[in-house]
């Protein structure tokens, strides 16, 4: 399946943002990537989605084509750039799609911004206590970049095929460049992340919610609390261990198809 999906970039206060787009009439969906892909991960959903409306996939700061933050920004600094972001290409009414990362930025934008979001959408849906993020904050105490014998490739390699990547080589290459292109961004996002008591902020949400996971993926022993925290929620189960976009985009169109057009 292809479509004619474009590149563009849009401008914030701390450099070009840079994202993808399918034109389209209606409300527009916008999709925000995990750590430490990019928004190629979307491409096969957009695809499938082609006709529902516009659809833009941006790359965080730090990731992809986007520019990288000097020093360590807080959570809420990323999720103010996305704002901005969506703000300069004349984006005033939406639905947010986001995974994991991408979903706990577009979580707290929905809550920030509860007249210009539609709906508001997260695969791999967690909500996650004090202890449980810090122990998270400790998987990854230092950036995992260039060492003089290449060591951190095959460590990158095996990483992603413990996330599920290996059954599809070329998901598996595209997430290894795309994780090494952001070695610094990885580190920088996920310490502000932790930081970030997300319950706080799905509370906050007004707009209905849709919550999704699959049960291989590495979020979802986190999945019955964000439930619990919203049971007025939609939830769907996915295939596709931590790449449902890629590894299961029909069943991730489909539930977004049905619950943006409810």
């Amino acid at each position: 399946m292809t479509a004619d999906i474009k590149k563009s970039y849009a401008d914030t206060s701390g450099g070009q943002v840079h994202y993808r787009y399918l034109a389209g009439r209606g409300t527009p969906i916008v999709f925000l990537h995990q750590t430490a892909s990019s928004s190629a991960m979307y491409e096969k959903v957009m695809a499938r989605l082609e006709g529902i409306g516009p659809l833009y996939a941006f790359d965080t700061p730090g990731f992809g084509g986007s520019f990288d933050p000097q020093g360590m920004p807080t959570f809420g600094q990323y999720v103010s750039w996305v704002a901005e972001a969506i703000q300069s290409i004349r984006l005033r009414y939406f639905h947010l799609v986001g995974h994991h990362t991408g979903g706990f930025i577009a979580g707290e934008l929905a809550a920030r911004h509860p007249d210009r979001v539609a709906s508001f959408s997260m695969i791999g849906a967690a909500v996650l206590d004090h202890a449980e993020r810090e122990a998270f904050r400790q998987r990854l105490p230092a950036p995992v970049g260039p060492t003089a014998d290449g060591g951190y490739l095959p460590a990158t390699w095996q990483y992603l095929a413990g996330l599920g990547a290996g059954p599809d080589l070329a998901l598996h290459h595209r997430e290894l460049v795309d994780t090494v292109r952001a070695y610094q961004g990885r580190y920088q996002i996920y310490q502000a992340l932790w930081d970030q008591d997300f319950a706080v902020q799905l509370k906050a949400v007004r707009c209905p919610i849709l919550l999704l996971s699959s049960t291989d993926d590495v979020l979802h022993p986190y999945f019955e609390a964000a439930k619990a925290l919203r049971p007025d929620a939609a939830v769907i189960m996915l295939k596709g261990a931590s790449f449902q976009p890629d590894l299961d985009p029909d069943g991730v169109a489909a539930a977004l198809r049905e619950f943006v057009t409810d």
